[in-house]
């Protein structure tokens, strides 16, 4: 039978999955040899599969439309918030079962998983555990329900890795208000968001502290960077402040410097190891549903030496992956988890999800470089998980320091 691609043009539902509803199930349809799910409590447990059949059935052919078209689908953020993904940070849930859902999201759609762990682990923590009780009550019920939304502005035109020591912009306290100026760049959700949590640095004091700013506040202007090769739903955002006044009540108190603001980024960089172990699973379910299906020579692909050996890679580096982030799950439930290992993390199931999704395209081979057949739009994501939250080189120097005690930095 021809394989058919997914997407608007596809004449398949978006209620379909990318296997054909004539297929048979391969063995092992969820790709789980090490049978990992069954590491959470029963709850959790059927609470994630049910999450997983829903972002598999509702979310993963919806997005491609949306991912060629570079705009958001709001309609599917507010399904997620119904099924509890705004509110991962706070639920109470596992450390395991909010990376395990990291997964499945990213699985389904990179863009979407971007946003669901900025969300939580940037936006929902940092007030959660910097805010007052005032920004609590206001903030968390709506960005926990997923119908509201904040953008981590940290990262600047001028300065991304080297940020901590060059964040140019400013903060002023004047008669009873902060006068925000600067520009950042790279701002997730930036062009949609009902608040920016920036990142700048007060004049007095020379401390980087963060604050609340509602993004209908005079001198606040987001411009959305269009044309990626990755992360096309993610409405990315050049920001400009200009004079932007808020009240001294938007200053997050527990932010006063960048040393808090720096233990959550450390959980951040961690959960895009996850993101890194999602992408290959999809790239894994790719390939699979397209090895079984196309026929070349009179056969199925599936049924070449080749084609099989990297079937097996691609999912041996899924689950070498997945094994990775189980053990570090186990680390920051303990209270253990450092900078180091959470840099091992991304920068390791990063490089092997770019591995991963480039012999995905390989083995489609022409299909490989279209979007409608997914393994394109996976190939260009890939791209964003191996440079974002610290790119790969700075990453492994992180690892490198912690091992040898010298610092390559500069």
């Amino acid at each position: 039978m021809p394989v058919q691609p997914q997407g608007r043009d596809s004449g398949q539902s978006t209620e379909t999955t990318a296997v054909s509803a004539d297929a048979a199930a391969p063995p092992f349809p969820d790709a789980d040899l090490m049978y990992i799910a069954d590491l959470l409590p029963a709850g959790e447990r059927q609470r994630y599969l049910d999450t997983r059949e829903f972002l598999q059935s509702r979310v993963r052919a919806q997005s491609i439309d949306y991912w060629n078209r570079e705009e958001f689908p709001f309609g599917l953020l507010a399904e997620l918030g119904k099924r509890g993904l705004g509110g991962l940070q706070t639920d109470g849930t596992s450390k395991l079962f909010k990376g395990l859902m990291y997964v499945e999201v990213a699985r389904a759609d990179v863009s979407l998983s971007a946003l669901v762990g900025i969300h939580n682990e940037l936006i929902v923590g940092m007030i959660n555990e910097l805010g007052s009780d005032e920004q609590k009550r206001r903030w968390l019920p709506g960005l926990t329900a997923f119908t509201q939304l904040g953008a981590f502005a940290l990262t600047e035109p001028e300065h991304g890795s080297d940020i901590a020591g060059g964040l140019a912009t400013t903060a002023r306290l004047e008669n009873g208000e902060w006068v925000i100026s600067g520009a950042k760049r790279w701002i997730g959700a930036g062009t949609i968001a009902d608040f920016a949590l920036v990142w700048a640095r007060d004049v007095a004091d020379q401390q980087i502290k963060g604050f609340i700013v509602e993004t209908d506040r005079p001198g606040y202007a987001a411009t959305k960077i269009a044309n990626k090769i990755g992360l096309r739903i993610m409405q990315n955002a050049d920001i400009v402040l200009q004079d932007v006044r808020i009240p001294e009540a938007n200053l997050l108190p527990g932010a006063t410097d960048f040393s808090k603001a720096n233990e959550l980024l450390r959980d951040s960089r961690a959960w895009v190891g996850w993101q890194g172990a999602g992408i290959q699973l999809a790239a894994f379910d790719v390939a699979r549903s397209y090895s079984l299906q196309r026929k070349q020579f009179g056969k199925e692909l599936a049924s070449f030496q080749l084609v099989q050996q990297q079937l097996a890679e691609i999912l041996g580096n899924a689950s070498a992956s997945l094994a990775l982030m189980v053990q570090l799950a186990r680390i920051q439930e303990d209270g253990k988890l450092e900078m180091a290992q959470a840099a091992m993390a991304k920068a390791t199931t990063t490089r092997l999800a770019r591995a991963s999704v480039a012999m995905g395209r390989s083995l489609l081979g022409g299909n490989g470089i279209s979007s409608d057949f997914e393994m394109g739009k996976l190939f260009g994501d890939a791209e964003i998980l191996y440079t974002y939250e610290g790119s790969y080189e700075i990453n492994s120097l992180i690892v490198a320091r912690a091992v040898t005690g010298k610092s390559a930095f500069v």
